[in-house]
């Protein structure tokens, strides 16, 4: 009789188990999304979750259209930068993109409820969509001291704001490498850089909201550095990640005993954006920027480019809105191998050359890193593909190549020259202020670590110094005040916030002794110059003038553009 008790007993036990696992796995489809294979991949994953009560699902209002009663759209992020607000809108597969005519920015105004007047304003720009079905609404900052709560469609209903974040505390990108490690970009580590830290003072965290977590994966840190972090990644994820690139699943970093760090950032698959790294890449040579508002200037350095051996380019576009996608979308029409990729984050250089290197490693043998104002001078008429061949066929084991950049002045002019920066500018520096290079992405450390112009490699790896007879880099620095005083608006830099800002005063970014204030020195034409360079002008008029027309392939001629004349 008491046997028969004690099994009822174990019965019921196992009976109240199994219904209430049922009703965990229940919730967790119905609030995250995620199907059972993950959730019981979740479930089941050596690294085991930690459970909280205090869990609830994402804070994200959709806004149901008129015209789309069954799509949701969502403000799935915003991020705070310093002069406009990010909104990062998700769209469901079915929908239409919205254009930024048909929205406004909503604004709370100050001291007041949400359920007073609001102030709306247009966005600034919408960008992005595609495939992804994801669009970045640039707001701008509000003149009556509010913050956006929302945006609002023009033709009635309104999208509630998401989640909202600092810039400069932020996990803003992930991806899972190759090797099937995460790379996180982290802003606000404040990391000394080129220096490698210790591992076991941070973990990785995988879920859904880190404020109020239900499920929680960990994982270790492999190697941390400046803004990025490695981090082995769990098997579940793994294993789902044809759903993962679809889903809300996010990732971060803890620093123990300080906390995680607020996140963005889904890891998306190297793969689900690029090819497999093979033996022998497409391109022989290519090259990453980053600018902001440089759209004048890059018909010029793409053809020149292209002249000596450049065969693709990838653009990192800071928060531009000078037209820069038209003035791309002119010369893939060209047949120029163009990439813009949206990299909206402040003051991030450095790791955006880190996540351009893994992008550019399935695709280039050899990648520049360099800025839209700085060109490639071989001045014993060689192509970069043969100067790199020289370069490398004595030591096998070269993978990055440096060159001298010498900085460029006014050169005596008050206008910006209409033949380009090449013709233009003729008188520089006389000491190179720093160098840049030509790397093998495939032979940098795994941590990343760079400096803008320079990478660390693996240790199997070398470098070697080009003869500056051989190839030097024109650095057209100190243009024309016109051009100049643009670059207190523009953050790209990475050690120099606000230019209006007491900081770090000494930092190479900045102009020798003028100081805060963009107010033109009354000598600024003639400052800069030391030594008289002809030498990158001569080939390029050489080469690229039209003896007809006596024009260059970039010059503008009542608002028509040359047509483009490439010498091979």
């Amino acid at each position: 009789m008491k046997d028969r008790s004690r099994k009822r007993q174990v019965v019921s036990l196992w009976s109240r188990f199994f219904w209430c696992t049922l009703v965990v796995v229940f919730f967790c489809v119905l609030f995250t999304g995620s199907s059972l294979s993950t959730v019981r991949l979740l479930l089941g994953e050596k690294l085991h979750p930690e459970v909280l009560s205090t869990w609830r699902p994402p804070v994200m209002k959709a806004m149901l259209s008129d015209s789309q009663p069954n799509s949701a759209v969502l403000i799935r992020d915003t991020v705070i930068l310093p002069d406009h607000v990010l909104l990062f809108l998700e769209y469901p597969h079915s929908a239409r993109l919205f254009t930024k005519e048909e929205m406004d920015c909503v604004y709370l105004l100050a001291n007041s409820s949400s359920s007073q007047p609001q102030v709306k304003q247009p966005p600034d720009s919408i960008d992005g969509g595609g495939d992804a079905k994801d669009q970045i609404v640039r707001c701008p900052l509000s003149s009556h001291g509010s913050d956006v709560v929302s945006l609002a469609m023009k033709s009635g209903g309104q999208i509630q704001l998401g989640p909202t974040h600092r810039w400069d505390s932020l996990v803003y990108e992930a991806m899972i490498d190759y090797d099937n490690t995460t790379i996180l970009f982290v802003k606000g580590l404040n990391l000394r850089p080129e220096k490698i830290y210790n591992t076991s003072r941070f973990e990785c965290l995988y879920g859904w909201d880190f404020k109020r977590p239900k499920f929680i994966l960990r994982s270790n840190v492999i190697s941390i550095a400046q803004e990025i972090a490695r981090c082995q990644t769990p098997l579940s994820i793994l294993s789902n990640q044809a759903k993962l690139n679809s889903s809300s699943i996010k990732v971060s970093i803890r620093v123990k005993g300080r906390g995680t760090f607020p996140s963005i950032a889904r890891p998306v698959h190297q793969q689900a954006f690029e090819s497999d790294p093979i033996s022998r890449k497409p391109n022989e040579m290519c090259i990453c920027t980053m600018l902001r508002n440089q759209a004048r200037f890059l018909k010029e350095w793409v053809v020149y480019h292209a002249h000596i051996g450049v065969e693709r380019w990838f653009i990192y576009d800071n928060n531009s809105d000078d037209e820069i996608d038209s003035v791309i979308e002119s010369l893939v029409e060209s047949k120029y191998n163009i990439s813009r990729h949206l990299w909206p984050w402040v003051k991030t250089q450095e790791a955006g050359f880190a996540h351009c290197a893994l992008r550019a490693r399935a695709w280039c043998e050899w990648v520049g890193f360099i800025d839209v104002d700085e060109y490639f001078h071989l001045p014993t008429g060689l192509d970069l593909p043969v100067l790199i061949k020289n370069q490398t066929e004595t030591f096998t084991n070269v993978a990055e190549i440096r060159a001298a950049c010498h900085s460029f002045g006014p050169s005596g002019l008050k206008e910006a020259p209409p033949q380009g920066v090449m013709v233009g500018y003729t008188c520089r520096l006389a000491i190179a202020e720093r160098h840049k290079s030509i790397v093998k992405p495939e032979a940098l450390n795994s941590s990343l670590i760079n400096v803008v112009h320079h990478f660390h490699l693996k240790d199997e790896f070398r470098h070697v110094n080009v003869d500056r007879s051989l190839m030097v880099i024109n650095h057209y620095k100190y243009q024309v005040w016109e051009v100049f005083k643009q670059k207190f608006q523009r953050r790209v830099a990475t050690y120099v916030v606000d230019w209006q800002n007491e900081q770090n005063v000494g930092s190479k970014d900045r102009t020798p002794g003028l100081g805060t204030r963009p107010v033109e020195p009354p000598d600024w034409f003639s400052r800069f110059c030391e030594v008289n360079d002809t030498g990158l002008r001569d080939r390029v008029v050489n080469n690229f003038l039209d003896p007809l027309t006596n024009l260059l392939p970039w010059q503008e001629v009542e608002g028509i553009m040359v047509e483009q004349k490439v010498l091979r």
